[in-house]
C-alpha cells in the first residue's frame, strides 16, 4: 500500500501561483511513477502532469505546459506541482496518484490516490 496526502491548495487570483505537495508513505516511493490529475465540478477527472520514477522525464497536458512544473524528491518521498500564471479554468480538486513502473495519461491506470486538495482561481 502507498498512502498519499496532498497539501498546498487554496484560493488565488488569476495570474498567481501555488505549489502543491504530495507526501507518500508505505512502499518504496521511487518504484512509482507519479501523476497529478484534476477534476472540476461536473467534469471527468483529467490528466495534468506526470513524472517518471527517477524524475528524468516529465509529461504535461497541453493546457498547462509552460505554466506548471512537476518535480519529485525521492529522498523526501514527495512530489510537487508548481503552478504559475494560474487561470480561472484551472479551478478544480487536484489529486496526486501513484502507478507501478511507467507513467500513464489514464487515471484508471493509477493504483493509489490521495484525497485531493482544492484549488480555486478567481478572476
Amino acid at each position: 500500500q502507498v498512502q498519499l496526502v496532498e497539501s498546498g491548495g487554496g484560493l488565488v487570483q488569476a495570474g498567481g501561483s501555488l505549489r502543491l505537495s504530495c507526501a507518500a508513505s508505505g512502499r518504496t516511493f521511487s518504484n512509482y511513477a507519479m501523476g497529478w490529475f484534476r477534476q472540476a465540478p461536473g467534469k471527468e477527472r483529467e490528466f495534468v502532469a506526470a513524472i517518471s520514477r527517477n524524475g528524468g522525464s516529465t509529461y504535461y497536458t497541453n493546457s498547462v505546459r509552460g505554466r506548471f512544473t512537476i518535480s519529485r524528491d525521492n529522498a523526501e518521498n514527495t512530489v510537487y506541482l508548481q503552478m504559475d500564471s494560474l487561470k480561472p479554468e484551472d479551478t478544480a480538486v487536484y489529486y496526486c496518484a501513484a502507478k507501478d513502473s511507467a507513467f500513464s495519461y489514464q487515471p484508471s491506470r493509477y493504483t493509489y490516490w490521495g484525497q485531493g486538495t482544492q484549488v480555486t482561481v478567481s478572476s
